[in-house]
Parts: C-alpha cells; sequence; structure tokens
C-alpha cells in the first residue's frame, strides 16, 4: 500500500492505549510481521486491509468482552524469553542494511544474512560512519546515565543543574542523536552533496475520519462485503490472532523485566478498540511494536500516557512536519533501534534454566530458533511445545508409594482423567507384586476436584483389587471429591479422615476397625451399569 499508510496506521493505538494499556512500555503501531500477513490478504489493496483491521478489531474486543484473555497465560515464561532474545538478534541485523547503506536485502533473516555479507564491499562510507557514530554515542550517554551519581540537596546549585543537563541528555538521547544525524544531513544538502541515504519524501496531510468501505468497485463491477470476506478467508482468525500473540509476547517480556503485571484481558480490550477505531482513519492491523516498544523503555517512559506524545507527534508530523524528515538519515534511525533493542538479549536465561529446571529449556530453545524463520511460528510452536510439556506433567503427577503392612500410595499433585490410566498400572502393579500382596491406601490430600473419567477408573481399580482379595481405601479427602465418591455408589467405597486411622486399620473392611469409615450411600449410582 502506499507509504503513508504506515503513518495513518501509527497515531490511534497510540492515542487508545493510553487509556486502556496495562503495560507502561508497548507502544501499538504497524509492524514488519503485521505488515507481511496483512499483504496476503489484503491483496495490495488499502480497502482490503483497512477493512481487515476493523473486523480483526471487532473479533478481538469480543474476545475481551468474552474474558477468553486466560488463554494468553499459557505463553510460559521461557517462551517469552526465547522470543525476545531471538527478536533483539533478527531486529538489530534487519537494521544492519541502513547502518551499511545496502538496498534490496530480503526481509527473511538466513536470506538477510547471506545477502549483507555477500554484499559488504558495496558498503556506503557515509551511511556507515553515521550509524557507527550513532551508536557509540548512544552507547556512551546510555552509560553515563546508569553511573550518573545523584546530587545531594547540600551541594552547589551548578553541580545540580550540571546533574539536570546530563540526565535530560540522556534519557533524551534518541531524539538528540536523530536530531542531530537530521542537521548533519541537511548540511550536506546545502553543500550539495549528500553521502547518506535519507528517509526521503512523505505525502503531507491527516486521513478523513470515515468509516471502512465495506465495498470495493472492481472493473467489472463492485465486490460486496461478503466477497470480500470470503476473500479474506483465514486471515480474518489468524490476523487477529498473531495480532494478539505479539502484543502479549511483548507486554509480559517488558512487565517482566521492570516488574509489573499485565492484564490479558485489558490487553485485548485495548487492541480491539485500536484496530476498530484505526480503521476509520485508514490503518491496517495494528499489534505491538517490539523496536517501538523498546525505544520507548529505553527512552525512559513510566507510563502509558507516553503514547499521546507519540500519536500527537505523528499527527503533527503528518499535518506539517513531513518536508522536515525528508532529511532523517536511515542510519540514525537504526542505531537507535539497535541501541534499543540489544539490552533485551537476556544472555544469562540458558544458565538459569539449566540450574532450575532444564526441561524449560525445551520451550526456550524452540521458540528461539524457529523465531529466525518467522516470530509467529516461533511463538506459536514455544506454545504448543509448553502445553505439551504441561499435559505430560497432568497425565504423569508424581506417584509415591510407601510400603509396611499397606501401600500407602500419594499423589504429588490433583488427579485429572489422562492420569488415571498411570494411577491404575502403578497401583496394580505394586499392590500385586508385592509379597505377600497387600491393600492399598490411597492418599489423596492433593486432589481437590475429579471428573467422571477418574470416577469410572477409581472404581475399575477398587473391582480389580477385590479380585484379588485386597481392599482398596480412600483418606484425607477433601468435601467436594467426597461428595463425587459417594454419589458414585461403587461397592466396597471406604475413607478414612486421616492417613494414621487408614494406616491403624490398615485397609480392613467396614466393621473391622474401632474408626469406622464413611460407606457409600443409597444415592443412585452415577456409573455405568
Amino acid at each position: 500500500v502506499p507509504v503513508q499508510y504506515g503513518l495513518y496506521s501509527s497515531f490511534m493505538g497510540c492515542f487508545v492505549y493510553c487509556f486502556l494499556g496495562t503495560a507502561k512500555d508497548v507502544t501499538l503501531g504497524p509492524t514488519a510481521i503485521m505488515s507481511l500477513l496483512v499483504s496476503s490478504y489484503a491483496f495490495h489493496e488499502p480497502v482490503y486491509a483497512v477493512l481487515l483491521a476493523f473486523l480483526s478489531g471487532c473479533i478481538q474486543l469480543a474476545m475481551g468482552l468474552l474474558h477468553l484473555g486466560f488463554l494468553l497465560d499459557f505463553i510460559s515464561c521461557p517462551v517469552i524469553k526465547g522470543f525476545t532474545s531471538a527478536a533483539s538478534i533478527t531486529i538489530s541485523f534487519n537494521q544492519v542494511k541502513n547502518i551499511l547503506g545496502l538496498q534490496g536485502i530480503p526481509r527473511q533473516f538466513f536470506l538477510q544474512v547471506y545477502e549483507t555479507l555477500r554484499r559488504m564491499g558495496e558498503t556506503r562510507a557515509g551511511d556507515a560512519v553515521m550509524g557507527v557514530a550513532c551508536l557509540a554515542v548512544l552507547a556512551g550517554l546510555r552509560a553515563m546515565k546508569s553511573h550518573l551519581p545523584r546530587p545531594a540537596r547540600a551541594e552547589p546549585l551548578a553541580a545540580r543543574v550540571s546533574y539536570l543537563i546530563v540526565w535530560t541528555a540522556a534519557t533524551a538521547r534518541n531524539a538528540l542523536v536523530v536530531l542531530f544525524a537530521g542537521l548533519v544531513a541537511y548540511s550536506f544538502e546545502v553543500m550539495g552533496s549528500q553521502p547518506l541515504t535519507l528517509t526521503g519524501s512523505i505525502p503531507q496531510g491527516l486521513p478523513a475520519f470515515q468509516l471502512p468501505r465495506f465495498s470495493m468497485a472492481a472493473p467489472n463491477g463492485t465486490i460486496p462485503f461478503g466477497s470480500m470476506v470470503e476473500d479474506m478467508g483465514v486471515g480474518l482468525a489468524v490476523v487477529p490472532l498473531m495480532g494478539l500473540l505479539e502484543t502479549v509476547a511483548i507486554a509480559k517480556a517488558f512487565a517482566s523485566q521492570n516488574n509489573y503485571r499485565i492484564d490479558p484481558n485489558q490487553e485485548l480490550l485495548a487492541l480491539g478498540f485500536a484496530n476498530i477505531l484505526g480503521s476509520f482513519v485508514s490503518s491496517y492491523p495494528i499489534t505491538g511494536s517490539f523496536g517501538r516498544t523498546a525505544v520507548n523503555a529505553q527512552s525512559g517512559v513510566c507510563t502509558p500516557a507516553g503514547g499521546l506524545i507519540t500519536g500527537a507527534l505523528v499527527l503533527l508530523s503528518l499535518a506539517y512536519l513531513t518536508s522536515l524528515f525528508y532529511y532523517i538519515p536511515k542510519a540514525a534511525l537504526a542505531a537507535v533501534i539497535i541501541s534499543a533493542v540489544v539490552p533485551m538479549f537476556d544472555t544469562g536465561i540458558f544458565r538459569t534454566l539449566w540450574r532450575v529446571k532444564r526441561l524449560d529449556l525445551v520451550p526456550l530453545c524452540v521458540t528461539f530458533l524457529l523465531c529466525f524463520w518467522e516470530v509467529q511460528y516461533g511463538i506459536v510452536a514455544g506454545v504448543l511445545v509448553s502445553g505439551i510439556l504441561l499435559l505430560y506433567s497432568i497425565a504423569r503427577p508424581p506417584i509415591k508409594v510407601s510400603e509396611g503392612d499397606v501401600l500407602l500410595v500419594q499423589l504429588g499433585s490433583s488427579l485429572h482423567f489422562p492420569a488415571i490410566e498411570c494411577l491404575r498400572d502403578t497401583v496394580c502393579s505394586r499392590a500385586l507384586a508385592a509379597s505377600p500382596p497387600r491393600s492399598v491406601i490411597l492418599d489423596c490430600c492433593h486432589i481437590s476436584s475429579i471428573d467422571y473419567t477418574v470416577v469410572v477408573g477409581l472404581a475399575e481399580l477398587l473391582q480389580e483389587l477385590r479380585k484379588h482379595g485386597l481392599s482398596l481405601a480412600f483418606c484425607s479427602l477433601q468435601e467436594p471429591v467426597l461428595q463425587v465418591l459417594l454419589a458414585a455408589d461403587f461397592e466396597g467405597f471406604q475413607h478414612f479422615p486421616s492417613r494414621e486411622e487408614a494406616e491403624r486399620c490398615g485397609g480392613a473392611e467396614p466393621g473391622r476397625c474401632r474408626t469406622a469409615p464413611f460407606t457409600s450411600t443409597d444415592e443412585s449410582s452415577l456409573l455405568p451399569a
């Protein structure tokens, strides 16, 4: 689409997120990933792109209103760390071409690395010098800010004023570097020679505030709304979901670094409203921007109100300043982005997970490696691997078996239907393999709820043990679980209030122990005949 649509997409999300967002650093706007996704379903037509923004916003808003944000809690910390570490590398290397002044470099990371190295000899000296100088200045100002001692009130006024000047320069380092680079580029332009690659001309003027078009004129007639939706197809699911994943992944990454929490449902509402209202000003679908969010964080933004400044500057630029942006060197902008995203690479996460839980390295590495192919594939694959590991831990809970006069079996976590077969096999094999075979006491202190499949499996386990002349007793049942098992009314059910009483009775049949266990009721059975 025409270049101005990028600017049309850059301000409404800033305003909306200021009032509805929960992460202080996040900036909503157009991103490379979302642009590529939209290009697959917009067919190079701005009308399709704007309508896709409206429909994606409606879907995201509906998800927020239905409180489906809990689904985003399945994005684990290793997935977030893998994504941010890979993104810091890919985004940094994506800017190397601007530092070197190279044109026509492909976006895919591996092709990008190959082409950049192959064409290293085509480097423009002016861009390289400008880029390296901006990187050095940014690194120096950041180091200066981190080591700047705060002056005491007793110190002279001159010392406090000096501190304020240095602190302001270090905090506003991104803006200062871009301004300085623009002045240098303008000076070269005035002298009649231009060794730098500039941003170039951008059409001036604000977009009209109007409803997105729900039909489109074509050479052979009009394409109605229904046909446009059919043309978008699976894009109506992929675009809103990937926009949501990217936004929440970025928000979680920066929230964990700065020790604050985000509300996934609120993030859904913010993104949904931003895309709906954005479509009224000719925006295509937007999402959280990793690069701009990193620049926000590195610039010292403390609240989402920073979005008001960002959005206002974009509007001001569209209305009056596009001619001035012509002189901003691409190498300076690339230096700002690289300086912002490099600190996001967590060098210690691999060592930390190796010490804490090595299995978490699997989703971390899967996400990290696949993000070099496509970021959306890396996030999805990481979430799937984390989900598989979570399901495996549910299906194979830790089971502790203590031998004595009876076998005491204790589950280390709750009991869900995928785990019942594992429990049955463990109990039967240990009880029947003992010499002589022993009755079983099942300690249920960690079980807070059970489902029908678990009830059926426990009944079958009880029947199998009774065939071999053994008994199964339950102890420490929580009230909801006890009520379900009593309602199931299967034969031979025994329950003791505590493990000590169950061990003292030795899993005896009802009536043979001084502490009488609870037995089944006369209610109708829940089990199949």
